[in-house]
């Protein structure tokens, strides 16, 4: 029992919402304990006057609503947040719609601001119920322990009347007795006194009378005492009742704000509307920017659209203009270069025909200098030798010492032909010296010549590899172009049927097909170039090829040829020199003549060659160039090709972002007819609830109707019961009165002597001494409050099976208001 009052403080304190520290047996918490309010003493006093099942029973109906009403809570929470979820993830999602879509927002706007109409409508009506159905409850409580009451003194007051009917049936044999035993006392005392008795027994009658009357005396006394203590208890019990029952009907009267703000309905719904209020800012907020990302998305959109398109088109005139000035660009260039090889191989035809004479007159002027070397050589040993002689014989004359004069004439004389022929051989040296030079620069230049021309042909021969290569890039280039405008072409129709399947208008409609009509004529001349070009590559590389083998064919015949005849020549020349060594002087002059010619000649061949040379680095600088403008030109196509992919890649970007627009557009329109329908449900809902209030208020004022009536029946009841209760001791007190009456009767009846008389008084005092629950042990116990006196066990028994209670005035008691007392 002490457990469950506790449980029950402790509820009704959280009910309250006033964090109160408890008091359990003597500990106590930090802070004082602040006054309870009215609604949590009448609930402590239905728990003090419950037992045990009403306790649990009311109880567990408190929890199961605490609970119920929990979880409705954390219910309504979860879908407000899970709600404001999906409204905020459909808000971000729907941020690149179009400008039909501001028309559903504005509605969906509308349909949530109703919504939140019926909801705060719906939450108002759910309030009113909660507070109508807690009332009702309070009242069903009320009847039923009104009913409970008024049953409960039902039964006291037939058992009373059962008791009051018993006492007087008691009473009336009592009186019936007492009569007889005045009648036997009177015929007692007549015989005595007839007989002359003792004086001892009038005085013990006389004593007898007195201590009756003495006894009758306190008795009444007491009995006043009670009554008039019962009479200011009750008058103060309803000077209190009156006051509170004024104080009530001003507080009801005048409610004040801090009550109604202190309560835990006020304080909850104060936090779920700040809450509410909070999330309804924040997603009116975010409603604010979705709509303004979304309208700068679509301008966004829309701009891109005709940027692209605009790029798009100028992209394909710049591609269609640059392809046609590559194409003249290319025949101008393989005109050149046909012009070019031309004039290659006519040079070539003729460097092939005069080089094997070339090769074979520097032959023989090598040959014929080698000989005329050694000749020089032998003149110049030959004149060694001269000198040799002339100087011996010019010893051997002046040895012998002939005459003087013709030594020195032939001294003169021979000193005149050695200067003229030391002059001679001089000026003959310096000749060859400078031939020898010349012969050398002309070897040189011939040399360089020659490598000239297999730098040449190497050149040349590059060239045409290059050529060909760059013309087989040019067709790979072609082909990759083709198959990208054929790639794109696919994309231009699906993009073509996208923008067909979407609602727009018919200028973009009719603009889309005559660029795909031009796109597609510009693919047929593509092809068709690229057919013409293929066999133009075919046709060149087998004349190319045949005419490089033939050429290759003539040049070995020829340097066969060339080589059979050099054979001869040699053959000859080697007979010839054997047999015409005599005639070298002759020859050395006609060769020298020869030599100038044919040095005029080179001269002149190499005048030719210097200009074709610098005509060949005039060409090459302009192939350079054309070169260059063509891979400039190839790599703005790239670029161009590049942008239109990207520029494509983009378009494919916007169009799936445009699915993902209608897919969100068509979940947003779904989710429009689900909140609708969850409107027309919330409508009936409250239309039902409305119903369900009217309902509730006539079952109110039809309870608070029965309620009056019970409460004016219960009053007569109680008044019945006051009655009935006092008419009880009174008569209680006149059956206890007359029980001693009988008792001193049959005391004096029974007991003749004085001597029992006392004993018998004695008996009754030791009686009034034990203890009048047991009527075994003596009373050594007193409660403080109502101070009664009992045995400790029969108190401490009644307190631990919680009849806390006196068993004579039922005033309550506790675990401090019975201490123990000595009685010497």
């Amino acid at each position: 029992m002490f457990g469950l009052t506790l449980l029950a403080c402790r509820i009704s304190l959280s009910e309250n919402n006033a964090h109160l520290p408890l008091r359990c047996g003597k500990r106590w918490y930090a802070s004082p304990p602040p006054p309870l309010s009215d609604n949590a003493k009448g609930f402590l006093t239905t728990l003090e006057h419950s037992s045990e099942e009403e306790l649990t029973l009311h109880l567990q109906d408190r929890m199961q609503f605490s609970k119920e009403a929990i979880a409705c809570l954390v219910c309504v929470f979860d879908r407000l947040h899970s709600r404001i979820d999906n409204m905020c993830k459909h808000v971000q999602a729907s941020a690149g719609e179009d400008n039909s879509q501001s028309d559903i927002i504005n509605v969906n706007h509308t349909l949530l601001e109703e919504n939140s109409r019926l909801r705060d409508l719906a939450t108002l009506l759910q309030g009113r119920h909660h507070k109508m159905s807690m009332e009702y409850n309070e009242l069903v409580d009320k009847v039923t322990s009104s009913e409970t009451k008024v049953s409960e003194m039902e039964t006291t007051v037939e058992d009373l009347q059962w008791d009051i009917e018993k006492l007087r049936n008691r009473e009336q044999k009592l009186n019936k007795h007492l009569a007889e035993a005045m009648e036997q006392l009177k015929s007692g005392y007549s015989s005595t006194g007839s007989s002359g008795g003792l004086p001892g027994g009038q005085i013990t009658l006389n004593i007898q009378k007195f201590e009756s009357l003495n006894a009758e005396l306190e008795h009444n006394q007491e009995l006043a005492n009670s009554r008039m203590a019962e009479l200011e208890k009750l008058q103060a019990e309803l000077q209190e009742a009156v006051r509170e029952s004024e104080k009530l009907k001003i507080d009801l009267r005048n409610i004040p704000e801090e009550v109604v703000k202190e309560t835990l309905e006020y304080k909850c719904l104060q936090s779920q509307f700040s809450l509410l209020y909070n999330e309804s800012l924040g997603v009116k907020t975010q409603l604010d920017e979705a709509r303004a990302l979304l309208l700068t998305a679509k301008n966004a959109h829309l701009r891109q659209i005709e940027h692209m398109e605009s790029d798009e088109l100028s992209l394909q005139k710049k591609l269609r203009t640059e392809v046609i000035q590559l194409e003249d660009t290319l025949a101008q260039v393989r005109k050149e270069y046909e012009m070019l090889r031309i004039e290659f191989e006519q040079n070539l035809a003729a460097n092939e025909q005069a080089g094997p004479i070339n090769r074979e007159m520097r032959h023989l002027i090598s040959s014929l200098q080698n000989h005329n070397l050694q000749l020089k050589g032998d003149v110049q040993r030959y004149k060694r030798k001269l000198r040799e002689t002339q100087m011996e014989i010019n010893k051997l004359r002046c040895q012998s010492g002939d005459t003087a004069v013709l030594i020195l004439e032939d001294t003169t004389s021979d000193g005149i032909d050695v200067k003229k022929e030391e002059d001679e051989d001089h000026e003959e040296e310096e000749e060859e010296r400078r031939k020898e030079l010349e012969r050398q620069r002309a070897r040189e230049r011939e040399r360089e010549a020659e490598r000239e021309r297999e730098r040449e042909r190497e050149r040349e021969r590059q060239r045409s590899d290059e050529l060909k290569r760059k013309d087989s890039d040019t067709l790979k280039m072609l082909r990759v172009e083709l198959k990208k405008a054929q790639e794109s072409q696919k994309e231009m129709k699906l993009l073509l049927d996208m923008y067909k399947s979407a609602p727009k208008e018919q200028r973009d409609k009719v603009q889309l097909m005559a660029a795909e009509r031009k796109s597609k004529a510009e693919v047929d001349e593509l092809r068709m170039r690229v057919r013409e070009l293929e066999e133009r590559e075919r046709k060149e590389s087998k004349k190319l090829a045949d005419e490089d083998a033939l050429r290759k064919i003539r040049v070995a015949e020829e340097t066969i040829e060339h080589l059979q005849k050099k054979l001869a020549a040699t053959k000859q020349e080697e007979e010839a020199l054997l047999s015409e060594m005599d005639v070298t002087g002759q020859a050395f002059e006609d060769m020298q003549e020869q030599n100038s010619r044919l040095l005029q000649q080179l001269r002149e061949k190499d005048d030719a060659n210097f200009k074709l040379m610098s005509e060949r680095i005039k060409s090459n600088q302009i192939y350079k160039l054309l070169k260059e403008e063509k891979e400039e030109l190839a790599d703005q196509v790239l670029r161009f090709k590049t942008q239109v992919d990207a520029q494509l890649l983009v378009v494919q970007k916007l169009e799936e972002k445009e699915g993902v627009l209608q897919s969100t557009l068509a979940t947003l329109e779904k989710e429009l007819s689900v909140r609708t329908q969850a409107l027309e449900l919330n409508k009936r809902k409250a239309v039902e609830a409305a119903q369900l209030a009217e309902d509730l208020k006539v079952q109110l004022e039809h309870t608070q109707a029965k309620l009056k009536e019970i409460q004016v029946s219960v009053a007569e009841n109680r008044t019945a019961r006051e009655r009935e209760s006092s008419n009880l001791k009174r008569a209680q007190e006149d059956l206890s009165r007359l029980r001693r009456k009988l008792e001193k009767q049959k005391k004096v009846e029974v007991y003749s002597d004085a001597d029992e008389i006392l004993q018998e008084e004695i008996n009754q005092y030791k009686a009034k001494l034990r203890c009048p629950c047991c009527n075994t042990r003596d009373k050594e116990t007193v409660l403080t409050k109502c101070f009664h006196v009992f045995c400790y066990e029969c108190l401490k028994m009644r307190y631990d099976t919680r009849q806390r209670k006196c068993p004579k005035c039922n005033c309550a008691f506790g675990a401090n208001d019975f201490h123990r007392i000595y009685i010497t």
